[in-house]
C-alpha cells in the first residue's frame, strides 16, 4: 500500500487523539530518571532504531541512570526498563499473573497463530496448558528425539557432501537455508510425526512463506516505523495492507492448513487404535473434554502454529550465528573439532549434558550474544513493588532501592542487553569467548575460566534470559539445545567453515527483519549467510 505524504499526515493526527486518549491513563511516569524524550511520537524508540547496536544504547543508559529506568514510548507514553538481577528474578517470579502480555503483543500474536497460544496465557490458563505439553518437552522424550535431531543433520551433511565432491577447495553453501531446513523437518517429525522433506528437495509452503519474511528491507520505511511504534497504543495499525502483512497472514493460513491436516490424520490414527507419543498426540488427548486437561479445538490448532514458528524460527537463527562465528575463528573451530573428534563416535543425549564440555561452551556463547528474541515487553495488571540490588536514581536526582508501578505500566527487558552486560560479564561481554563457560581447573584454561560471580545473580538457563525465566520459561528449552548441539557435532566433524571470500576478508554481517532478527551478509539481499565449506581433515 502506498501512502502519500498527506495520507501519513493524517494517520500521524488520528494516531496522535486516539493515542492520546489511550494513554492518558497511564502516561504519568514512575518515579525513575531516564533519557529525555526526543520525539513526542517515537519517544525513545527512534534513537533506539537509531543506533548501530540498541544493546550498546540500553546499557549506556543504565550506566547513565541506575539497573531500572524510564524511557519514552510513542504518543507520551512511558516504559520501565530492568537491568538488575534482583529486580529481574522479582519480575519473571510473578509472569502471567501480574506482569502478562501487552495489548499489543496479544494482538499481534493472535492474528498470527490464533487465540489460546501459550505464548500470551496467562494465570491458571497458562498452567493448564504448560502442565498438559510438559510431557513432550521432558528429559525422556528428548532423549528419544536424539535420533532425530541426528536424522535431519545427517542429511544435511549428504547433500553437502554431494555439492562438495566435485571442488576440492570447497563450495560456497548458504548456511542459513540449510538451518531452516534441518529445524523445520526437525520439528515436523518431532512434534508432528510429519515429514516436510525440505532436506531432500521437497517444496513445503511454510518454508518459503518463512523465507519471504526475511526479504523486507533491512532498515525499515517511515511508515513500517510509525505503524510498529504507534501499533502499542493502536494495535488495528497493522491491518492496514502492506507486504508484510500480506506475507504474515498467508503464514497464518500455511500453518493452519498442515495443522488441520495433521490433525486429521492423527484423528484417524487414534481412532484405529494407534498412539501418537509426540506433541500432537498430547493435543489430541487433550481434546477429549473428560481430561483433566482439557484443551477447545482453538487452543490445539494455536500450540500447532506455536511449535512450527518456534521450532523453525528460534533453533535455525541460533546455529546459523554459530556457523558464522566460527568461520570468523578458526582456531575455536579447530579446537571444538578436535573434541569432538576424539570423541569418537556419535554423542548421546546424556554425554551431549556432561560430557562435552567445550561444545557446551561454543552453544552457551552463542545463546548468550545472540538471543533470538532480544527484548521482552510486558504489561503490569496490577500495582507491584519491585526490589533492586543496587540502588537507581529517581526522577528528582535522589536514589531508590525499589521500584513501585502502577497498574497498566508498560515493561521492557532488554534481553540481547543484559546478556552482554559488562557490570555482569566483564569488560570482553561482548566477544565471542567460549572459554568463559570453562572452569579454571580445566588443563589449559587457566585462570580466565568460569563465568563472573556478579553474571550468576542472574537467574534463568546458564545465568542467562535467553530462554526467559520464572513460570514462563521456554518450554523447548531442552529440545532446542539437543537439537543444537547435534547438528553442531555432525557438522563441525565433518567440516571447515570459512567466510566467503577468505579468512582475511573483511565481510560483515548483520540482522535483518524477519518473524524475528536473523543474521545476513551485509549489503546483501534476503538472508543471505554464503560460507565457503570444505571436507575436515
Amino acid at each position: 500500500m502506498n501512502l502519500s505524504p498527506l495520507d501519513i499526515a493524517a494517520l500521524s493526527v488520528a494516531a496522535y487523539i486516539v493515542g492520546h486518549l489511550v494513554t492518558r491513563s497511564f502516561r504519568r511516569a514512575v518515579d525513575l530518571s531516564g533519557p529525555p524524550r526526543d520525539s513526542f511520537l517515537l519517544g525513545s524508540r527512534k534513537a533506539l532504531n537509531d543506533a548501530p547496536d540498541a544493546a550498546v544504547l540500553f546499557e549506556q543508559w543504565a550506566r547513565e541512570y541506575g539497573p531500572a529506568y524510564r524511557v519514552s514510548m510513542p504518543l507520551g507514553a512511558d516504559a520501565v526498563v530492568l537491568m538488575d538481577p534482583k529486580a529481574l528474578a522479582h519480575f519473571f517470579s510473578k509472569e502471567t499473573v501480574t506482569y502478562v502480555a501487552t495489548p499489543l503483543g496479544k494482538f499481534f500474536t493472535e492474528n498470527l497463530i490464533g487465540k489460546g497460544s501459550l505464548l500470551v496465557a496467562s494465570g491458571d490458563v497458562h498452567k493448564r496448558q504448560r502442565k498438559l505439553l510438559t510431557p513432550g518437552f521432558s528429559t525422556a522424550a528428548i532423549r528419544k528425539l536424539t535420533e532425530v535431531f541426528y536424522d535431519s543433520a545427517y542429511k544435511a551433511k549428504t547433500a553437502w557432501d554431494n555439492l562438495i565432491e566435485s571442488n576440492p577447495d570447497g563450495s560456497i553453501i548458504e548456511v542459513q537455508q540449510w538451518m531452516n531446513n534441518i529445524s523445520l523437518d526437525t520439528v515436523g517429525i518431532a512434534g508432528f510425526s510429519h515429514d516436510f522433506g525440505t532436506l531432500q528437495g521437497q517444496q513445503a509452503d511454510v518454508a518459503d512463506v518463512f523465507h519471504s519474511l526475511g526479504h523486507a528491507p533491512a532498515k525499515p520505511s517511515l511508515m513500517r516505523m510509525l505503524i510498529f511504534n504507534l501499533a502499542p497504543h493502536i494495535p488495528w495499525l497493522f491491518k492496514i495492507p502492506s507486504k508484510r502483512s500480506s506475507i504474515l497472514t498467508k503464514l497464518n493460513e500455511s500453518m493452519g492448513q498442515i495443522s488441520e491436516m495433521l490433525l486429521s490424520r492423527t484423528r484417524e490414527q487414534k481412532a484405529e487404535g494407534e498412539e501418537d507419543k509426540s506433541v500432537i498426540g498430547l493435543l489430541i488427548k487433550a481434546e477429549n473434554s473428560d481430561s483433566s486437561l482439557y484443551m477447545s479445538q482453538e487452543e490445539v490448532m494455536a500450540q500447532m502454529k506455536l511449535l512450527i514458528i518456534a521450532g523453525y524460527e528460534t533453533t535455525s537463527i541460533s546455529m546459523t550465528w554459530a556457523l558464522i562465528e566460527l568461520a570468523q575463528r578458526p582456531d575455536i573451530q579447530t579446537k571444538l573439532r578436535d573434541e569432538l573428534s576424539a570423541f569418537g563416535s556419535d554423542p548421546t543425549y546424556d554425554q551431549f549434558t556432561s560430557g562435552l564440555l567445550y561444545l557446551d561452551a561454543v552453544v552457551n556463547e552463542i545463546l548468550r550474544l545472540h538471543p533470538p528474541l532480544s527484548e521482552l515487553s510486558r504489561q503490569a495488571a496490577e500495582a507491584d513493588i519491585i526490589p533492586l540490588s543496587t540502588p537507581t536514581r529517581t526522577a528528582s536526582g535522589g536514589l531508590t532501592s525499589f521500584v513501585g508501578v502502577h497498574k497498566g505500566t508498560r515493561m521492557l527487558i532488554p534481553i540481547r542487553a543484559i546478556n552482554r552486560l559488562t557490570s555482569l560479564w566483564g569488560p570482553d561481554a561482548a566477544e565471542f569467548r567460549p572459554s568463559r563457560w570453562l572452569s579454571s581447573s580445566i588443563p589449559g584454561e587457566g585462570k580466565e575460566g568460569g563465568i563472573p560471580e556478579s553474571a550468576r545473580a542472574v537467574q534463568g538457563y546458564k545465568n542467562m534470559l535467553t530462554f526467559s525465566d520464572g513460570p514462563k520459561t521456554c518450554l523447548g528449552r531442552t529440545f532446542a539445545v539437543t537439537e543444537f548441539k547435534t547438528v553442531l557435532s555432525v557438522l563441525i566433524r565433518n567440516f571447515t567453515f570459512e567466510l566467503r571470500d577468505g579468512p582475511k576478508s573483511n565481510l560483515k554481517f548483520e540482522t535483518t527483519p524477519g518473524l524475528l532478527p536473523r543474521p545476513k551478509l551485509e549489503g546483501e539481499s534476503g538472508t543471505t549467510v554464503p560460507l565457503r565449506v570444505r571436507r575436515a581433515d
